[in-house]
């Protein structure tokens, strides 16, 4: 009888284990603008957004391991992280610089809002068929170089009409900006025909959301055009981070379904 319940108990032990998912471990390096890189918050290493999605991530019961590299550059466009450029070469290196080689990588990117100004930023105005070429040149690359890794492409999010600094964007860049938003879903769509599995769409709705709430989520800033809102604060750069979290493990989960 004594050995009976030591099998069962066994038994039982292996059964659970095996009906327990496989926690999927996942690297993450974002590429993005100074909403990206956190500009104008106090402790960037903390509270950027990518900060803040890491830290929703590694939360979630689903997940192993999270770890992350924060590429986002104050002032770029989808020109400055081409293939060939300094910015591109160390995107590719934080990529290879993880310790764990077997997680699934994951580049998030959200680009858009420098490209959209109509003067200052490298190449602005970016039109929507450049910009999104760009986008597309960018994805190409690094799923060459990088075969078993998944590209995300967030929303870029909103910013106010009259948004003008050292770079001049106001409603003409804003309409651009949202112009560019079809283009990046249409691009999601034609992967999914051509290369399924490694590009997918990310958030979709934080546009919205601090076109509603920028006076509490987004900070005033000095312009040429008057008080204008462009960066999240640390409650922004916070809900920022949870809705990438969230679009991150959306896909993070399907890939893991695909797998098993």
């Amino acid at each position: 009888m004594k050995y009976f319940f030591i099998a069962a108990l066994l038994l039982c032990s292996i059964l659970s284990t095996f009906a327990q998912p496989k926690k999927a471990n996942i690297n993450v390096v974002f590429i993005g603008n100074s909403i990206t890189q956190g500009a104008q918050l106090s402790d960037p290493a903390t509270e950027a957004p990518p900060s803040t999605t890491i830290a929703w991530l590694r939360k979630q019961a689903n997940l192993g391991t999270v770890e992350f590299s924060n590429q986002g550059h104050s002032g770029y466009t989808t020109l400055d992280f081409l293939p060939g450029t300094n910015t591109f070469a160390q995107v590719e290196q934080a990529a290879g610089a993880f310790t764990d080689k077997e997680a699934l990588l994951i580049f998030s990117m959200k680009l858009g809002t420098n490209d959209s100004a109509i003067q200052g930023p490298h190449g602005a105005p970016v039109s929507p068929a450049d910009y999104i070429q760009n986008v597309k040149t960018i994805t190409e690359k690094l799923l060459a170089d990088f075969p078993k890794a998944i590209v995300i492409y967030h929303h870029p999010i909103w910013y106010s009409p009259n948004t003008y600094n050292g770079a001049r964007y106001l409603q003409e860049g804003l309409s651009r900006l949202q112009s560019y938003v079809p283009k990046l879903d249409s691009l999601v769509a034609a992967y999914g025909a051509t290369n399924p599995k490694h590009v997918f769409a990310g958030d979709k709705k934080a546009f919205n959301y601090f076109k509603k709430h920028h006076l509490t989520h987004l900070i005033p800033e000095k312009g040429n055009q008057g008080t204008f809102y462009l960066h999240p604060n640390k409650q922004g750069a916070l809900v920022l981070g949870e809705f990438w979290g969230k679009a991150i493990e959306k896909v993070v989960k399907r890939i893991s379904n695909i797998i098993q």
